[in-house]
C-alpha cells in the first residue's frame, strides 16, 4: 500500500452488535467487502479520559470504495471511547481514522482546537492509536495512528482482496 498523505482518512469506523452479520450486510447491501475479522483483539496500556481502563473489541474490516471499513463491537461494559457514544444496544457511526507522522502531536493540536483525548492504547503490543473525541463538531470520534510496515501491510491485504472480489466468502477469519 502507498503510504496516504499526513492526515488523509483511510478508514471509516461504525459500532455495531455482531461483526460477523453486519459484515455479511454490508457486503451484500453496499458491495463492501470481504471483511477479515478479528475477535477479542489483544490491546493494553488503555487510558480512557486519564483513567486506566480496558477496551475488549472485536472487529470486521473490508473495503468500501477508497476507505478501509470497520465494524466494531465493544464487548466491555466499562467506559471507552465506543461507550462515550454509544450505551449498549446502540449503534452507528464511531470514528474516521487517520495516519499521521506524529500521533502526540497531532492530537495535540486538536487538543488545543478543544478536541479532548477520549482514549490511547496499544495493539498487538505495537500499534498505538489514540481517540480523539471530535463529536461536539464533527459527530463522531477521530482516530489517529501512526502507519508502521505493519499497518500498512494489513491495509494493503484488505484492500487487495477486495480488487476483482465477486461478493463471495464475504466474512474471513483471521
Amino acid at each position: 500500500m502507498t503510504r496516504p498523505a499526513n492526515g488523509t482518512p483511510v478508514q471509516i469506523a461504525y459500532v455495531v452488535d455482531d461483526v460477523r452479520a453486519a459484515a455479511t450486510r454490508w457486503a451484500a447491501e453496499e458491495g463492501a467487502g470481504p471483511f477479515f475479522v478479528r475477535d477479542h483483539i489483544p490491546v493494553t496500556e488503555v487510558v480512557h479520559r486519564g483513567h486506566l481502563a480496558a477496551f475488549d473489541h472485536s472487529s470486521a474490516c473490508g473495503q468500501w470504495g477508497d476507505l478501509m471499513l470497520e465494524l466494531v463491537v465493544d464487548h466491555g461494559d466499562g467506559p471507552s471511547a465506543v461507550r462515550d457514544m454509544f450505551a449498549p444496544g446502540r449503534y452507528g457511526l464511531h470514528h474516521m481514522a487517520l495516519f499521521c507522522d506524529d500521533v502526540g502531536a497531532e492530537a495535540a493540536r486538536l487538543e488545543a482546537a478543544g478536541h479532548p483525548v477520549a482514549q490511547t492504547a496499544l495493539a498487538w503490543g505495537q500499534t498505538r492509536f489514540t481517540f480523539v473525541d471530535t463529536t461536539a463538531t464533527r459527530g463522531h470520534m477521530i482516530e489517529l495512528y501512526e502507519p508502521s510496515d505493519r499497518l500498512l501491510d494489513f491495509y494493503a491485504m484488505v484492500a487487495d482482496a477486495a480488487a476483482g472480489w465477486d461478493g463471495g466468502d464475504p466474512v474471513r477469519e483471521l
